[in-house]
């Protein structure tokens, strides 16, 4: 059930006493801002032009790559994967196969909905792509690649947040990046600090009176801190927490209905693409946005056109699908990109199942890409054991390549070598200015 917001005017108003700082300080939620916002410094757009809203899904646990972009062309692929290959798509006899997408390459059946957008030039995958760490830990390849940044000296700020620092969109608003979880994605470090919201409906603190009194007193508790340095911080949060709080009361997320008749899917991964879409109609600034769907490290009865991995697949499928049609006026000023840690091992494991790899996919739905690029973007090699990488598919194509092309052409932002140090991308040509 949706509930009534409550304005920070209204509860301000009954708040008759201020806490301590310290237990100010314990009182806020876990999604709450706790650094002031930091001005860009960066470029100002010379063109007049709006930059793309960029909404980065990370699938937590390492994808199977082989399996969402299915390699039917390779024969070795078959040999490698006896039980869990996907059938080509002109296999006789079989009840699901990969479906065509361009005489080598198919989509997982349960990506089916995903189809009409790939074939309406508004999707594409990059096969063999990923982050050079050559690490099979999770916890690693995702640090490395939500910092964007490989090997060299350690940088603690994620790519995205990077991004933000150093492009000037002219933007003051508390929300121009919105990690949906618990607590902000790697990914949206820095200077700009991002919102970490479970949902609307909670930053708007449920219509709960008594919770949002006592979110008052903390509150204004940080606001009346004298003017130290740390105390200075604490009361800016607590102006960006109480203007966030102000600026989601706009969104009018209980009224929201999609477009063409959309409805997302009743989950999470649903509920965070229903609430981009939005925060994006509400016009409130929203530059970034980050979202998780985990459940990919399919190590045993992974399954092949149906099972475990076909069910994850068909959840991701729906989600984008239904994004796409709800915001398919504003399409053209939206990117979407799909990454994973790493790709899965190309030959399958005793359990029925996959293990860690390298090379994987990386999704794109936009608007702006070009006339004509491919709908499959691979430097294949083939699958034949000499060609792998201990295993493991190669990494052709890193994939900052694509997401410096992104930012520079979809996000306006030329910034590439503070975004990506000690990088030097290669343009792939997918995008248009």
């Amino acid at each position: 059930m949706l509930l009534k917001p409550i304005s920070r005017r209204r509860f301000l108003r009954g708040s008759a006493t201020l806490a301590a700082a310290a237990a100010a300080t314990t009182a806020l939620p876990a999604w709450m801002p706790r650094f002031a916002f930091a001005q860009a410094d960066g470029t100002q757009r010379g063109d007049g032009a709006t930059p793309d809203v960029l909404i980065s899904i990370f699938l937590r646990g390492g994808a199977d790559a082989l399996n969402m972009v299915v390699p039917y062309g390779d024969d070795a692929y078959y040999t490698a994967r006896p039980q869990l290959a996907i059938p080509r798509p002109d296999t006789r006899g079989a009840a699901l196969t990969a479906l065509d997408l361009d005489g080598f390459f198919g989509l997982h059946p349960a990506l089916a909905p995903l189809l009409p957008i790939v074939t309406g030039g508004q999707l594409i995958a990059v096969q063999g792509t990923g982050a050079p760490h050559g690490s099979r830990s999770h916890f690693e390849a995702m640090d490395s690649m939500e910092r964007g940044a490989i090997g060299g000296s350690y940088i603690a700020t994620g790519w995205i947040g990077r991004h933000l620092a150093t492009v000037d969109n002219g933007s003051a608003s508390p929300l121009r990046a919105v990690g949906f979880g618990t607590s902000a994605q790697a990914t949206l470090r820095g200077p700009v600090t991002p919102v970490a919201l479970r949902s609307i409906v909670d930053y708007h603190l449920g219509g709960d009176e008594n919770g949002a009194l006592r979110m008052a007193s903390a509150l204004n508790a940080l606001y009346a801190l004298e003017d130290s340095t740390a105390n200075a911080a604490l009361s800016s949060a607590s102006v960006s927490a109480l203007d966030a709080i102000d600026l989601l009361e706009t969104v009018n997320y209980a009224t929201y209905r999609p477009q063409n008749g959309v409805t997302y899917p009743d989950d999470d991964f649903g509920l965070a693409l229903r609430q981009t879409a939005a925060l994006i109609r509400a016009d409130v600034g929203l530059e970034a946005a980050c979202i998780d769907l985990g459940g990919w490290d399919t190590h045993a009865t992974q399954g092949g056109t149906e099972g475990e991995h076909a069910d994850l697949l068909a959840g991701l499928a729906a989600g984008l699908a239904a994004f796409h049609a709800d915001m398919q006026p504003e399409m053209g000023r939206i990117s979407v990109v799909v990454v994973s840690e790493f790709g899965r091992r190309v030959m399958e494991n005793n359990s029925a199942g996959t293990d860690h790899g390298a090379g994987g996919a990386l999704w794109v739905m936009s608007g702006g890409l070009l006339d004509g690029t491919p709908r499959v973007v691979s430097r294949w090699v083939g699958l034949q054991p000499d060609n792998l990488d201990r295993g493991d598919v190669p990494i052709t194509i890193d994939y900052r390549d694509v997401l410096a092309e992104l930012i520079a052409k979809r996000l306006k932002n030329p910034r590439l070598s503070d975004i990506f140090p000690d990088f030097a991308p290669n343009e792939l040509g997918l995008f248009r200015v």
